[in-house]
């Protein structure tokens, strides 16, 4: 769930306009609330739970509130915090394992606001790539449904997205094709030896697939290479690789220069 938590009036007005976005966004459930009582109790339990949250108010009153509670950013929800007038949006917690910096993005975005990165790479240009693998005609919804369940767990949704990639054997797969076609994406495919070049960034090797097509991960070894290749710089994986019972699914990043 989403929570916007607002102190003032105005930064209530605030929270329903961004409530108002939600539909449009593709965001999860949000709520707004307004002076929450208990406050800190409030806000660290809705933390605890794993919501998200917009909080619109002093950076420092969210911090001596959550201080209590934080984990490590592999754990944390993303934090957002957001003056009153809506200038200016702070991913504070969670920015890149967490989607917080993304999501910060989509809120600036839909307030015209500007997103203010405080992390490592303070870039405003970052290029998101889809990777995919499946089984053999693999069935259209299969595929969609996948995807649409990765970008929603990094909040992003598919105009976010540069392209659709994967293994060479999988450059006629009818359903990959059509997928790129419904959402305006370049489909790309790549050799096992091309793909290679990302082993050392993938989350985990498989010995069957290596086997298979010489390689130890389709989705995140084609998600890394176009996003190296389409930003020239080293990509990261911002989501490990998912699955169902006939796809696999990953997303990765790379930041492109000014």
């Amino acid at each position: 769930m989403i929570r916007f938590v607002a102190l003032t009036p105005a930064g209530e007005r605030l929270a329903r306009k961004l409530l108002s976005n939600v539909a449009q966004n593709n965001w999860p459930d949000a709520v707004v609330d307004y002076k929450p009582k208990p406050f800190s109790e409030f806000v660290q339990t809705a933390f605890k739970n794993g919501d998200w949250l917009v909080f619109i108010c002093a950076t420092g009153i969210v911090m001596r509130t959550l201080a209590p509670v934080l984990q490590d950013k592999y754990q944390d929800p993303p934090v957002l915090v957001l003056d009153e007038e809506g200038k200016f949006v702070i991913p504070l917690l969670s920015g890149h394992e967490g989607g917080a910096n993304e999501w910060g993005a989509q809120v600036a975005k839909s307030l015209s606001a500007q997103l203010v990165m405080t992390t490592a790479k303070p870039y405003l240009n970052p290029i998101y790539t889809l990777g995919m693998g499946c089984e053999r005609n693999c069935p259209l919804e299969f595929i969609e449904n996948l995807m649409l369940d990765a970008l929603s767990q990094k909040g992003l949704t598919p105009s976010d997205i540069h392209s659709l990639n994967s293994i060479d054997i999988k450059a006629d797969e009818t359903n990959l094709i059509a997928l790129a076609e419904k959402y305006h994406w370049d489909f790309n495919t790549y050799s096992a030896q091309e793909l290679t070049q990302m082993e050392s960034l993938l989350s985990t090797k498989s010995d069957y697939i290596f086997n298979t097509v010489g390689v130890y991960g389709v989705a995140e070894s084609a998600a890394l290479l176009a996003a190296q290749m389409e930003a020239g710089t080293e990509p990261e994986l911002i989501l490990n690789k998912i699955k169902n019972a006939k796809a696999t699914c990953a997303l990765a990043r790379g930041f492109r220069s000014e």
